[in-house]
């Protein structure tokens, strides 16, 4: 996991996720996509199920 505790992964994950609803309010698919693919790979970094983002093609 780097050199990051499980609790800033967690925390990370949360601000990334709600980095992504504001682009997807603002209709930025570009910011959508960085967000969504960074989401997956703080899931995969915590072993949790990957969210998948079909509206985007990814997942």
């Amino acid at each position: 996991m780097g050199n990051y505790s499980t609790g800033q992964t967690w925390g990370a994950l949360r601000k990334a996720w709600k980095a992504y609803r504001i682009a997807k309010v603002q209709n930025d698919n570009s910011r959508m996509r960085e967000y969504a693919t960074r989401i997956r790979t703080l899931q995969g970094e915590l072993g949790v199920v990957k969210a998948t983002f079909p509206n985007l093609g990814i997942g």
